[in-house]
C-alpha cells in the first residue's frame, strides 16, 4: 500500500498499537495516516520508526457527504507527505485544509466553545429547542444540541473527559452535558438525550423528562433560571467560537483565518452566504466583538479570556482577513 488510514475510535493506546504494527508490515515510504479528531498526532507518530511518514487525515461525518478533509501536520511530518495528502484530498473530491497539532486540532477545537456555550445557556435557563432554533434561523442546518444527540452525548462526554487535564484554569465546565451522558441519555441511539426521539428517531422532540433534569440541576447548583433573547443566544454561541478561533491563529495551529472559514463551511455546514465564522466576525467589526467578549468575561469568567490577537486587531481597527 502507498497509504493506510487508521479509523478506530479515539483511544490513544489502541492507535499506538496499530501504528506500531503498521510500521512493521508497510513498505518503506508508505504514508501512515490517522483519522483521529483530537488526539496528539506526535504521540501516535512516535509509536513508529518513521514519524516523518505519519500525518492526520481527519474526515468529517458522514465522510461520504462532508467535503472537509483536515490534514494534520505533526512535528516530524515530511513535506512530501503533506503535499501527497493535499493532492489526495482533491483526487477524492474533498477540500483539504492544513492544521497543526493540539487537542481537537483546528476544526473541532474551534467549534467546541459554541457547543459549550449552548450547554451553559441551557444550564442557565434556556431550553434546548430555543438554543437550536436560534442557530438554525441563523443558517445552520441543525442546532448544536441536536447535533450532539446525533453524534451521541457519550462521545462528547468522552472527549471532555480526555481534555480535563488541559482545561483552562477557572473556566466553566459543562456539567449538565456530563450528567445526561452518565444517565444513559446518549441521544438518538437511546431515544433520549437533549431531546426525546420516537419511531425512526430522526426528529428531536422536546422532552419533559429533560426539563425536570435541567430544573433539578439548576437547583443543585444554586442557579436561578434566566430568560434570554435570541440575539443574546446567538452572540454567546458565535463569539465564544470567534475568540477560540483567534487563539488558534495566534498559536499558529491554523495558518490563516480563512482556513478556519473553509473548515466551518465544508466541515460544519456554516451558512456559505455568511462567509465563515471569521468573516462573520470581520463583518460585525472586531472592535465590537472584542468589547462584547470582554463584557462576557466580566460577567461569566475565564472561558471568555480574549485572545491577544483579537485584542490587537480590535485596537487597530483591523480584521482577520488582513492576516
Amino acid at each position: 500500500m502507498d497509504l493506510v488510514i487508521e479509523a478506530v475510535f479515539e483511544d490513544i493506546d489502541l492507535k499506538k498499537t496499530i501504528f506500531a504494527k503498521l510500521d512493521q508490515v508497510c513498505r518503506p515510504g508508505a504514508i501512515l495516516a490517522t483519522n483521529s479528531s483530537s488526539l496528539d498526532l506526535n504521540i501516535i507518530a512516535r509509536a513508529t520508526t518513521r514519524p516523518q511518514d505519519v500525518c492526520g487525515l481527519h474526515f468529517f461525518s458522514p465522510a461520504n457527504v462532508m467535503k472537509l478533509l483536515e490534514i494534520v501536520r505533526g512535528e516530524a511530518s515530511a513535506d512530501d507527505v503533506i503535499l501527497t495528502a493535499m493532492a489526495l484530498a482533491g483526487k477524492i473530491g474533498k477540500t483539504g485544509v492544513l492544521a497543526g497539532v493540539c487537542s481537537g486540532y483546528v476544526a473541532n477545537r474551534s467549534r467546541q466553545p459554541l457547543v459549550q456555550e449552548a450547554i451553559f445557556l441551557v444550564e442557565d435557563g434556556a431550553t434546548p429547542e430555543q438554543v437550536d432554533r436560534v442557530l438554525v434561523e441563523f443558517g445552520m442546518p441543525m442546532g448544536p444540541l441536536a447535533v450532539g444527540d446525533l453524534a451521541g452525548t457519550d462521545i462528547s462526554y468522552s472527549v471532555r473527559q480526555s481534555q480535563k487535564s488541559s482545561w483552562r484554569p477557572k473556566a466553566r465546565y459543562p456539567h449538565l452535558g456530563d450528567r445526561i451522558a452518565t444517565m444513559g441519555r446518549h441521544g438518538r441511539k437511546t431515544g433520549q438525550g437533549w431531546y426525546r426521539y420516537e419511531g425512526d428517531r430522526r426528529h428531536p422532540i422536546p422532552d419533559p423528562d429533560f426539563a425536570e433534569i435541567a430544573e433539578k440541576y439548576r437547583a443543585d447548583q444554586g442557579i436561578t433560571p434566566a430568560t434570554f433573547t435570541d440575539a443574546e443566544i446567538l452572540q454567546r454561541c458565535l463569539l465564544a467560537a470567534v475568540n477560540e478561533c483567534a487563539h488558534i491563529v495566534e498559536e499558529g495551529i491554523a495558518l490563516r483565518a480563512s482556513d478556519i472559514d473553509v473548515m466551518w463551511i465544508h466541515g460544519f455546514a456554516f451558512p456559505r452566504y455568511r462567509g465563515g465564522i471569521m468573516h462573520y466576525a470581520d463583518q460585525m467589526g472586531l472592535r465590537q466583538a472584542y468589547e462584547k467578549i470582554c463584557a462576557f468575561r466580566e460577567e461569566m469568567g475565564e472561558q471568555w479570556k480574549p485572545s491577544d490577537l483579537l485584542k490587537d486587531l480590535a485596537e487597530k481597527d483591523g480584521c482577520f482577513a488582513d492576516i
